[in-house]
């Protein structure tokens, strides 16, 4: 969408229309993980919806009477597929109940593709790769066939177990982004994954009292599975490490109402937060050289993120090492230290000696 059909709702309707037509928004948006665009004739059927004329069975209705009268052409765009699941996605999402079980995570499968996949609802029985932009061709390990619904058993079960009492909000984000992960990761079904897990997701948000009513989803559904990828992929050869940074970024827009920028650029493994580290360290060195004056110097948005959240917890007395960054920022130890080194090199804190080896303070003459 070039332009927003339901933005006028969105900002002067009333509740019950404003909610519809971020549902809407929402359900159209993800279509694009699968490089899908929605009809017109979808559009001006979700208006009248919106608009409280038509509810979401005559939608349904509506849409299979116009499928059935044009079949006179192959859909070599798949349009059809993107109207349908859009309306089935926009009815749950406009739905409270929800349970948080495999059972629910299938049968949304099954609902939004039955008639499209001969799969729908099914798990795979059979492995996947598949070549991402994002990875420069490369895949994704997804879960392996035999193991599927054991798997998903397991995440579930897990989250269930965890916790959120007395837990900050920037916990609470990266956990939430390395749930979605690795539920996505499995990969329970042979097409349809990326859009099974955002509804299942946007769902239990809601019963953690998130309001997720924002068009996030609808402008960044690209760079939300871009960020699903990043979050499940390593390549120890050329320095790349799986991270949920992006997806804590995604999520903070989401669910904070916070304004990062976000560029599927940025996610490209060409474009890693190694490589720029790289490219930084070598500028400090420089300016060493040159003898010029304080090393501080200009962070990417992700490290300057994990920099704020060192400074916020520890005071400048405070001395922390490795193991404290892995708590406080959810990285890998290697990327870990790679964090410790480009802010030892940028004088953001400072090496403190008789406490052991690899511990720090933050600067505090900054």
């Amino acid at each position: 969408m070039t332009q927003d059909p339901f933005k006028e709702y969105i900002r002067a309707g009333e509740p019950e229309a404003r909610e519809r037509g971020y549902a809407w928004q929402t359900a159209i948006g993800l279509q694009a993980v699968d490089g899908l665009q929605p009809s017109q004739y979808l559009i001006d059927t979700a208006v009248r919806h919106i608009e409280g004329e038509l509810t979401q069975e005559e939608v349904q209705q509506l849409l299979n009477s116009y499928y059935e009268q044009n079949r006179l052409h192959e859909d070599k765009t798949r349009t059809e597929e993107a109207d349908k699941v859009s309306a089935r996605i926009a009815a749950l999402l406009g739905e409270p109940s929800f349970s948080f079980t495999p059972t629910e995570y299938v049968a949304i499968h099954r609902r939004l593709f039955t008639g499209i996949y001969k799969h729908a609802g099914k798990c795979r029985d059979y492995n996947i790769t598949k070549k991402e932009w994002v990875l420069d061709g490369a895949t994704v390990i997804y879960g392996s066939a035999g193991e599927l619904k054991a798997t998903l058993e397991y995440d579930l079960s897990q989250e269930q177990a965890y916790r959120y009492q007395w837990r900050s909000m920037d916990e609470i984000i990266r956990h939430l982004a390395v749930f979605v992960s690795r539920l996505w990761q499995i990969h329970v079904f042979g097409e349809g994954n990326t859009r099974t897990t955002a509804v299942f997701f946007i769902k239990y948000l809601r019963t953690l009292g998130f309001d997720v009513t924002n068009d996030i989803f609808a402008r960044n559904s690209w760079y939300f599975r871009n960020a699903l990828v990043r979050a499940n992929y390593t390549d120890l050869r050329k320095g790349i490490y799986e991270t949920t940074e992006y997806l804590e970024l995604f999520l903070r827009n989401l669910l904070l109402g916070e304004e990062h920028e976000l560029k599927n650029r940025e996610i490209h493994i060409g474009n890693s937060p190694e490589k720029q580290d790289i490219r930084l360290e070598k500028r400090d060195i420089d300016k060493k050289k040159q003898d010029i004056g304080p090393n501080v110097l200009p962070l990417s948005s992700v490290t300057g993120r994990h920099y704020a959240a060192l400074k916020a917890a520890f005071a400048e007395t405070s001395v922390f090492g490795r193991a404290d960054v892995i708590k406080v920022t959810g990285l890998s130890p290697s990327r870990a230290s790679v964090l410790l080194k480009q802010l030892r090199l940028a004088g953001l804190i400072v090496p403190v000696a008789g406490q052991g080896k690899g511990k720090y303070r933050i600067n505090s003459a900054l």
